[in-house]
């Protein structure tokens, strides 16, 4: 058994010099308060994800959201995975005090909207736990809680200076509307070439819906009037309006094309996974998104919307849609609204697109996650970060507009960075395993872009990967496989700030707030190997003094080496690490750094 390096090993004890971010109790929101977040700029954050029905249970009396005790009618049973286990907004407020501890600023919420509480997927019943299947996108769901909750979480938190970001859904509602053709749900996709909304079943069929071109004008639409062009969909009894708002309830509004592919024109066409496919192209689609989403900004006081399948949308309505709410949020004293995409794709290229032609702001960096991830692993060399981040001009903005991607690890579709690094090293000891998982948290907190933690990564979840295969409990819940998985760092009690990664990364949070460089800085790769081992990158604020250096050893064996900075740096102090005090010559600073570790140097010079 190899041995055990000393620096590893320390992981596993005390983060010496640890300082949490001010916990407290929360005060009665202040206009002051607010104002201040408010002018945080995006890249600022430290962004937490949760899905809300997995946090924390702070009021069981919600426990079956209103419905009957029956499973598969209120969707709870949390002994299944794929079912409600309790957790709601009041859980999530009551554990304020333990994000703030971590150094969360934002808190990403899968979507907290009614949903459909079963259906079925994939051949067994399910339930929207998880918050894409929704009905109601005008209020809470009640297994969470009732609208005067989700207020008061905004304002609890808002009080202790985070924000809120909502999970949001344009592309899909849930699965109500059935195809005649195909009782089993099972709709394979017809294509516009061979059923045209002008013919009714194929292009052989009675004409129908005479002189519709599909332009996206309104008086085009108003065209439309049958909506039997592929399939012939109805609303089962007793779901006629079950969708809110009640445009919502027309078939007309929906693509009715069957089951996507992901691939050509299903991919926006297509329903996704069975769920109902909106018409995003009818301007009464646009306008009525805009209206739903803009309420939640006037009503709530919300911070942000990530948004769902973004990629499976139309570009003309990220077009209309963005500028609209940036506007609404603006309009409600919001100047910094974070609005970044869901894109589901490791090409950078394919990322970018999406803010070039479709005009959304932001998306989530999935090219930083994959190649992140193999880094911290040893399965890629640094080197490969090195070409990640110089593909940062291929967005729109440029590598300024980078800075505002939300950088992640892991996620509710992919799995977490703890299971990763457990199946990349099955016979690693502990130590290891924690430096690595630790590594990955520093490659993301410390590079450019919003470090965005998935829950329960900071408590050592792992996981088995996979769709469903990183939503566990943060409590002690009833899911065996949940309670019987292996954690980095060891089996803690629910919520430990004793936690050997929440420590970790509460105390990369604390560097980072205290950095403004490592926030908003130009970053400027100085060293990347091409075996695992080194990688370097410095960030300097244009126009002022000084810059940051942070080293990185990506290998298992201790590292020194020279590294290039700017020749203005003449003296250096260690936030993190043994930093120099003085270059080694002119442009050049000499450091060590110890396996699977990093360090953190700044540097006080002309301006920039």
């Amino acid at each position: 058994m190899p041995r055990t390096p000393r620096r590893w090993k320390c992981l596993l004890g005390a983060v010496s010099g640890l300082t949490l971010l001010a916990a407290g109790t929360a005060s009665a929101q202040t206009p002051a308060a607010t104002e201040a977040l408010r002018q945080r700029p995006p890249q600022d954050e430290v962004i937490y994800f949760l899905l809300p029905d997995r946090f924390a249970n702070g009021d069981a009396a919600n426990d079956h959201g209103g419905y009957a005790a029956d499973r598969l009618v209120s969707g709870f049973d949390p002994s299944n995975p794929e079912f409600y286990h309790g957790g709601d907004l009041a859980g999530v407020m009551q554990k304020l005090d333990y994000l703030q501890g971590l150094g969360v600023t934002a808190i990403w919420m899968a979507p907290i909207f009614k949903n459909k509480p079963v259906q079925p997927t994939v051949g067994r019943p399910m339930a929207g736990f998880h918050g894409y299947w929704i009905t109601d996108f005008t209020r809470p769901d009640p297994h969470f809680g009732e609208p005067e909750t989700m207020k008061a979480l905004v304002e609890a938190a808002h009080a202790r200076g985070m924000k809120v970001y909502l999970d949001i859904v344009t592309n899909h509602t849930a699965d109500v509307i059935q195809y005649r053709e195909c009782p089993q749900n099972d709709c394979a996709y017809r294509p516009v070439a061979d059923y045209p909304y002008t013919r009714r079943g194929g292009v052989d069929g009675a004409a129908i819906n005479d002189g519709f071109r599909g332009d996206g004008g309104t008086e085009d639409f108003s065209k439309l009037t049958d909506p039997t062009w592929a399939y012939t969909p109805y609303v089962p009894a007793g779901e006629e309006t079950v969708k809110v708002p009640a445009w919502l309830n027309d078939p007309l509004l929906y693509h009715n094309r069957g089951d996507s592919t992901f691939r050509g024109e299903s991919s926006t066409l297509g329903d996704f996974a069975g769920l109902d496919d909106l018409f995003t192209e009818n301007p009464r689609v646009v306008q009525g998104m805009i209206e739903v989403f803009g309420d939640w900004i006037d009503d709530y006081g919300i911070d942000g919307f990530r948004i769902d399948t973004a990629r499976h949308v139309n570009p003309e309505f990220w077009q209309a849609f963005v500028p609209a709410i940036m506007e609404r949020a603006k309009a409600r004293g919001i100047p910094n609204f974070h609005v970044f995409g869901e894109v589901y794709d490791h090409d950078p290229a394919a990322l970018a697109r999406h803010t070039r032609v479709d005009k959304l702001p932001a998306v989530l960096d999935f090219a930083f996650q994959s190649v992140a991830t193999d880094v911290a692993n040893g399965a890629k060399a640094p080197d490969a970060l090195a070409t990640l981040f110089a593909a940062d001009a291929l967005y729109e903005g440029g590598p300024e507009a980078a800075l505002q991607l939300p950088t992640f690890l892991g996620n509710h579709d992919m799995g977490r960075i703890g299971g990763f690094v457990l199946k990349a090293h099955p016979q690693a000891s502990d130590e290891e395993l924690l430096a690595r998982t630790a590594l990955a948290h520093a490659l993301m907190m410390f590079s450019r872009g919003v470090p965005t933690l998935y829950y329960g990564d900071e408590q050592g979840f792992a996981g088995s990967g996979g769709y469903g295969g990183g939503r566990q409990d943060m409590w002690d819940g009833q899911v065996e496989t949940y309670r019987t998985e292996q954690r980095i760092g060891g089996l803690r009690d629910p919520y430990d700030r004793q936690a050997p990664l929440y420590k970790a990364i509460a105390e990369m949070t604390r560097l980072r707030a205290a950095a403004p460089a490592l926030r908003r800085g130009t970053q400027t790769v100085r060293a990347a190997a091409e075996a695992p081992g080194l990688f370097a990158f410095t960030r300097a604020l244009p126009g002022q003094a000084g810059e940051t250096l942070a080293v990185f050893n990506t290998g298992t064996t201790p590292l020194t080496a020279n590294v290039v900075v700017d020749p203005a740096s003449t003296g250096w102090t260690a936030s993190r690490g043994a930093c120099p005090a003085t270059p080694a010559a002119p442009g050049v600073v000499r450091v060590t750094v110890p396996p699977l570790d990093y360090m953190i140097c700044v540097s006080e010079g002309p301006a920039q």
